[in-house]
């Protein structure tokens, strides 16, 4: 359970596997490994969810790094902190890849992420991002 379930006394069980597929594009690109690498080095495998989030940024990643940067005004995937840039990556997989999930949480949970772990500008700046990718890639 992660330090956000245990304050608000839940656990949910997606959140926990967005964070951890966070942890693990963090330490894929600081090693310059592939993600699924890193995520088969772990001593406990990680869950289906954390697994399809990090094999998904890695198999669609040029795509997912295309819209980020047609779409993330006046910055550069370079110049972007790397939690923002993992945090948009999964965001913008679950927007192509699973429609199943509604638009309103993957944003949500998104910018939860980029303003526990990143910058105090991080959440507006990938609500900005992934609002403006939402149209190209769901049409809504």
């Amino acid at each position: 359970m992660t330090r956000r379930a245990r304050a608000i006394g839940q656990e949910d069980e997606r959140s926990d596997a967005r964070e951890r597929a966070l942890i693990l594009l963090y330490e894929a690109e600081s090693k310059s490994m592939a993600p699924t690498d890193v995520a088969e080095a772990q001593v406990l495998v990680p869950d289906e969810l954390t697994r399809l989030l990090v094999t998904g940024v890695e198999q669609q990643g040029r795509e997912i790094d295309d819209l980020i940067a047609a779409h993330a005004k006046g910055w550069t995937l370079q110049r972007m902190p790397t939690i923002d840039r993992n945090v948009l990556r999964i965001g913008v997989f679950e927007l192509m890849s699973r429609p199943e999930v509604p638009v309103a949480v993957i944003i949500d949970e998104a910018v939860e992420l980029a303003k526990r772990f990143s910058t105090d500008d991080s959440g507006k700046f990938v609500n900005g991002v992934l609002s403006a990718i939402v149209v190209k890639v769901r049409g809504a």
